[in-house]
């Protein structure tokens, strides 16, 4: 009975992993959308022939030995067996090493980081990304915006424990360690949205530690970050006035800034326009008017234990502090 349960939670284990593998077709390492991940996928698919192939080989090998009548001394073939176990067992293995070592190599010099119009410094929060653009001066958060075909040259540094920046579609992995920056790099052969992750372990909701790199035509990009400098419009509506003043009341800009106004905290995501962003709390929800006023009242709900405490406004506080952050665009 226990053998027969083994064996039924193997098998739907097995029938699992197609869709988990399926479940997020965006952050798919084989489905590379730039030249580094293209390295990376060619590099996989060449080591998986590879070990594919020696697997066939052997177990063929094995069912022949297995079947095959041994043969005696006296048959006068004592000699083959030597000359078999050098050749399958150091001169295969010495080339398919070799082989190996080159292609790895020739991956690893175009993995290197190439010259680059963009810089891009990414810092990691426990649970969400930084994202300040020097020569440009804006900064944002969870959202990575580049123009296609051309390379970003990425600065990565961490807040407080050790992340791992890791675009599956773009690049590799790189860690992120307080106090020693690294640098790193990804391009995006088209226009898109490409998930990110972190891939270090890093508290308890690391898996909710998401970001987005959005590849624009070159010409849109400098749209947006035309947009992004432009100066904020003053609040003129009387509900979009009320919600600025709730943030103040509420101290939300002892932990936000937002340019433009005397909001200057750092302690969480910059909010200066956070109105146009796609996700809220780094890819935990949908940036929605419902989700965002449910992640102002009670963040905890969705993510437990973030920094950002839950907060008591009456109605129509949170109603008007929703509609004045999502005017922040």
């Amino acid at each position: 009975m226990a053998n027969r349960t083994t064996t039924r939670c193997v098998i739907a284990v097995i029938a699992e992993l197609p869709g988990a593998c399926l479940a997020d077709p965006s952050q798919n390492a084989l489905k590379p959308g730039g030249p580094a991940a293209a390295q990376i996928s060619s590099l996989w698919w060449y080591l998986f022939w590879v070990a594919a192939s020696v697997f066939a080989i052997t177990m063929g090998i094995l069912v022949v030995g297995v079947l095959r009548k041994p043969r005696s001394d006296s048959d006068g073939h004592s000699g083959s067996g030597h000359t078999f176990v050098a050749i399958s067992g150091i001169a295969i293995p010495a080339v398919i090493l070799f082989v190996t070592l080159l292609v790895s190599l020739r991956a690893t010099v175009a993995l290197r980081v190439p010259p680059s119009n963009l810089t891009v410094q990414v810092q990691g929060h426990q649970w969400w990304w930084g994202v300040h653009y020097p020569r440009e001066n804006i900064t944002t958060a969870n959202e990575i915006y580049i123009p296609a075909g051309q390379p970003v040259r990425l600065e990565l540094t961490s807040a407080d424990v050790a992340h791992s920046f890791w675009v599956p579609s773009l690049n590799g992995k790189m860690d992120l360690i307080p106090g020693h920056p690294n640098v790193f790099w990804i391009a995006a052969d088209k226009p898109g949205t490409y998930r990110g992750q972190c891939a270090e372990y890093c508290g308890t909701q690391h898996a909710k530690m998401a970001f987005l790199v959005i590849a624009l035509p070159p010409e849109d990009f400098r749209a947006w970050v035309a947009r992004m400098k432009a100066p904020r419009p003053q609040t003129s509506n009387a509900v979009l006035a009320q919600g600025q003043q709730v943030f103040f009341k509420a101290a939300c800009k002892d932990c936000h800034a937002v340019e433009g106004t005397k909001a200057n905290g750092r302690k969480g995501p910059d909010l200066t326009h956070v109105g146009s962003r796609l996700t809220l709390g780094a890819g935990t929800l949908q940036n929605t008017p419902g989700a965002l006023e449910g992640w102002v009242s009670d963040s905890q709900s969705a993510k437990p234990g973030n920094q950002m405490p839950r907060s008591y406004l009456p109605p129509d506080d949170l109603h008007a502090l929703r509609a004045w952050l999502e005017s922040l665009n």
